[in-house]
């Protein structure tokens, strides 16, 4: 029982390709990152999307959050300078049995892949972001709102909001990412709390508690 990511950049033809470079290079050190800490593998395919396998579905919603936001606080390489995110990432969760090669992971086959890759086409034409399929119904149903919630959350992100957010996913204290981007810590708390971190915190103790209650090995 894994968990399946699978997401594409959002509008990437419109980066200009320095942008889009950075942005690739960012997400590419995130995987090795998260591969270090997590029993997890990613894989960029088609330029512009990604697959992951999360071996314990509990930290889903964190890697995709992290993921997320690593994109949304890459600053545009233009000159024109903006406070509003450059580029954004569509992700698609899903949870179930599956058969993978570490070292293929496009030639995966299973239950797992397939959620997250359906999952995937229907989001484009949602409006969704970040989104979960399970074959537990009353999980699905569940994170449908509250996945839904989040996006509305995560829409409203600054460069700052989401590179806030990111350390904070990392585990990093206030002071500590205050030192990292030479602000007061009180502008990070200010930021901290405009992005909804206690709000995403409720949701991320959930989504553990759910996925450890049903599939838990």
């Amino acid at each position: 029982m894994v968990a399946v990511l699978t997401a594409d950049l959002i509008n990437s033809t419109a980066y200009d390709k320095k942008t889009f470079q950075k942005v690739l290079a960012h997400l590419k050190d995130e995987f090795e990152e998260i591969a270090s800490q997590k029993e997890a593998m990613f894989t960029i395919f088609r330029g512009d999307s990604f697959q992951g396998i999360v071996k314990q579905p509990k930290y889903a919603l964190q890697i995709a959050l992290q993921l997320k936001a690593s994109v949304l606080k890459v600053q545009s390489t233009n000159f024109k300078k903006t406070t509003n995110p450059t580029a954004d990432v569509r992700i698609a969760i899903g949870i179930g049995v599956a058969e993978y090669n570490e070292n293929a992971i496009a030639e995966s086959n299973g239950e797992a892949f397939h959620f997250s890759g359906k999952t995937l086409d229907n989001m484009k034409f949602e409006n969704k972001k970040l989104s979960l399929k399970t074959s537990n119904e009353e999980i699905n149903g569940e994170f449908l709102v509250s996945l839904k919630f989040l996006d509305m959350l995560t829409d409203k992100w600054s460069t700052a909001s989401a590179e806030v957010v990111y350390y904070l996913l990392k585990g990093l204290k206030e002071q500590q990412i205050a030192d990292i981007v030479s602000r007061s810590q009180a502008a990070i708390n200010l930021r901290k709390k405009a992005a909804g971190w206690e709000e995403i915190q409720l949701l991320l103790q959930r989504f553990d508690h759910v996925m450890t209650k049903n599939y838990n090995r």
